[in-house]
């Protein structure tokens, strides 16, 4: 699969805004970080802090590093200010949303600190040293103490949600979380605690400026004020305006909305220029965004059924990204699509498909011996279907398939015993008798087909070739319990039947078969066992040959199980 062609890519200027609002966004992180583990040191001593400063404002107190620090912190805010324009809507994941919300508060919580640090050095030469900012914020106005407090974790968590979003698709990421989990913990606690021991040392100790400094202090404090009132003044008209014009663009946009049709026949009506994701948010229809809406994963992505040739062609960041997967032309980034007139969708990677719930209700005593039917599953050709796919989608592939296995396994009344790379055991007969229990396997067996097959309908236009899937099934004698270690513990059964199914599993790849059964469990399922062919084949381990139940695909899928319920309690 290719890109279309005569799709161009433009629009290069949104990624180039983003990337340099990432990159403000570090300059400032660098800033705060160094300032915090400077604040830190003051649960040593003041003098011990102090002691540092010169090194921090060797890097940030000359021209390179305050010019440096100024330009991010300006341009950081007001693309922060133009991203908050842009949405079309203020609908968004819960973490997106606190990231926002702790964005747009930082200003007005550090905009008098910083004013009464470096502007009031630069405004009347006092140098702003920690036993004076110490004695200012404790001593003499502690509630802008606490608000500094504050300041402190509204900044850090802001930052770390932006770390967070920026890379947490790195394959790194996920076995260094624990440990950034716990650093991130500690520095805003260690920084206030650090802020509360200078406060207290300061007055124990006392602090007095000289008659000189205060004289200064007291010629600079209306314009210090008036200082603060500005930027006061100017951010909130800025934010303010930012409002209006979100308000006054609604109600434009209002006049002229467009319809988003889904394929499972839900719709969201919504003004032009909103994205298909953002639609979908609105009405409330779970929709995959891993990057949070910004083009970079391909999560949200959707085939386009209905008047794709009306919608705006793809910009440079959901060009690139679909390139990369090597979508195909009806295929459009949720995020990045605002459609012009009213279009209908399929979501390609359909939210909400979990295997989490209820397995089995009762479990059999420790190494208790029982009749049990094993299942065993795995899909074919897994390694060459995702051999072209990003990693977040195999991921999230295995999971729309555990989930086919793991309802199929339940709804029979069976137990899902464990996932093995692309494969699955799932055990029967735990609290039934084996006629059932084997029963129960062929049933979930052909809901396991079943299921793969409306899935490879649904993910049509990302995958290779349909998903098939090669299952194996025996019953048999299995010793069940409770085995494991620690978290590990699980209700399990082990024993040659568990081999067995295993191997007819392998044998039904070979075969190119969607079920082998062996003639036991068949049997003991009351199988009409003319409909299909039978033979012998050899099982490693066995000094005999076994005798199996071959089922085709097709065979499979026509297999009537509810019809083999029936003849068998018409029988009894």
């Amino acid at each position: 699969m290719s890109r279309n062609p005569n799709v161009p890519i433009r629009g290069n200027l949104d990624r180039r805004l983003r990337t340099l609002r990432l990159y403000s966004g570090l300059v400032l992180f660098s800033f705060v970080l160094l300032h915090f583990l400077n604040h830190m040191l003051m649960l040593v001593s003041l003098n011990a802090a102090e002691a540092v400063r010169p090194w921090f404002l060797a890097i940030w107190r000359n021209p390179v590093g305050t010019t440096l620090f100024l330009g991010a912190l300006l341009t950081h805010v007001a693309l922060t200010l133009r991203s908050l324009y842009r949405r079309r809507t203020l609908v968004m994941p819960a973490r997106e949303a606190c990231q926002v919300l702790l964005g747009l508060l930082i200003p007005m919580l550090v905009a008098e600190h910083v004013i009464g640090t470096r502007f009031n050095f630069q405004l009347t030469g006092i140098a702003d040293s920690y036993h004076y900012v110490a004695n200012t914020l404790w001593v003499e106005s502690p509630g802008a103490g606490v608000r500094q407090i504050v300041a402190v974790f509204v900044v850090w968590i802001h930052a770390c949600l932006g770390i967070y979003f920026w890379q947490r698709q790195q394959p790194w990421f996920e076995k260094a979380a624990a440990p950034l989990l716990v650093v991130a913990a500690l520095v805003p606690v260690l920084t206030a605690l650090a802020f509360v021991a200078g406060g207290r040392a300061v007055a124990e100790t006392g602090f007095a400026l000289a008659p000189t400094d205060l004289e200064k202090l007291r010629a600079a404090a209306s314009t210090k004020a008036e200082v603060n009132y500005l930027v006061y003044g100017i951010y909130g008209a800025a934010l303010l305006v930012v409002l209006i014009l979100r308000v006054v663009r609604e109600l434009r946009e209002r006049a002229h909305t467009i319809e988003v049709r889904y394929a499972d026949g839900r719709v969201s009506r919504v003004p032009m220029g909103y994205s298909v994701l953002e639609a979908s948010r609105l009405a409330g229809i779970p929709h995959h965004a891993v990057c949070g809406g910004r083009g970079r994963c391909s999560t949200c992505r959707v085939v386009v059924l209905e008047n794709l040739a009306e919608q705006p062609l793809s910009r440079a960041v959901e060009a690139a990204t679909l390139e990369r997967i090597h979508a195909p032309p009806d295929v459009r980034l949720a995020c990045q699509l605002r459609p012009v007139t009213d279009i209908k969708v399929s979501l390609v990677l359909a939210a909400g498909e979990n295997i989490l719930g209820e397995t089995v209700r009762a479990s059999p005593a420790p190494g208790r011996e029982r009749e049990v039917a094993v299942l065993f599953c795995d899909i074919r050709d897994f390694t060459r279907i995702t051999s072209d796919s990003l990693p977040f989608d195999t991921v999230f592939l295995l999971n729309r398939y555990f989930a086919v296995v793991g309802r199929a396994v339940e709804q029979a009344g069976g137990r899902l015993d464990k996932f093995i790379g692309d494969g699955a055991m799932a055990i029967f007969g735990l609290e039934t008798e084996p006629d059932i229990a084997c029963r129960q396997a062929l049933e979930a067996a052909k809901a396991i087909i079943e299921g793969l097959d409306r899935v490879s309908r649904e993910l049509d236009p990302d995958l290779a070739q349909p998903l098939r899937v090669a299952i194996g099934i025996h019953s048999g004698p299995a010793i069940a319990g409770t085995m494991g270690y620690g978290r590990a513990m699980n209700v399990t059964v082990i024993g040659d039947t568990v081999n067995v199914a295993s191997r007819l599993e392998t044998l039904a790849k070979e075969l190119d078969a969607a079920i082998v059964i062996s003639r036991h469990a068949a049997e003991q399922s009351k199988l009409e066992l003319k409909a299909y062919a039978f033979q012998k084949v050899e099982i490693r381990g066995h000094s005999a040959p076994l005798e199996v139940c071959v089922i085709g695909p097709l065979a499979a899928r026509k297999m009537d199980t509810q019809k083999l319920a029936r003849e068998e309690e018409s029988a009894a």
